[in-house]
């Protein structure tokens, strides 16, 4: 008895350290955001398979761009929903083509690129894409890798 109840404990905490946290923005969908992006950049159909329907839409990227105030922060935006909580988005330090290998944006503009679950057509995909100038979806190679932010749908 005391082992299962010591493998409990244990089970518990690391559910704990992984616990994913959700932000609830007040959009009109009701989709909730996560808190922070996942650890790495992925291909798109390597974030695909991972993260399948908790990768965002077109459609809730295109929501947060328009429901939310946008609002740079040097690294990145802080995206506040219309009920006041916010969440933060990063930019991206680099990213890596096709071919797996790692560039730095040294272009002086950063900027951040999140896949969405949209395809478009056979080799791409559709982003939200940012920097200092606005936020706008754009669409990429397949891939290429960036970063993932994950949504919790109603």
């Amino acid at each position: 008895m005391k082992k299962i109840y010591c493998f409990s404990i244990i089970c518990l905490i690391a559910l704990s350290l992984n616990a994913q946290e959700f932000v609830d923005l007040g959009l009109p969908s009701g989709t909730k955001w996560k808190d922070k992006n996942e650890v790495d950049l992925y291909y798109y159909g390597a974030a695909m398979a991972e993260f399948g329907n908790s990768l965002p839409t077109y459609t809730q990227f295109e929501e947060l761009k328009d429901s939310c105030k946008w609002e740079w922060k040097d690294d990145g935006y802080k995206v506040t929903g219309p009920n006041g909580n916010s969440i933060f988005l990063p930019v991206s330090k680099g990213l890596r083509d096709c071919h797996g290998d790692w560039y730095e944006l040294l272009s002086g503009v950063p900027m951040g690129c999140y896949w969405s679950s949209t395809a478009m057509g056979l080799e791409r995909a559709w982003i939200l894409q940012f920097n200092w100038n606005g936020v706008d979806m754009a669409h990429k190679e397949r891939c290429i890798w960036h970063y993932v932010r994950l949504v919790q749908n109603n």
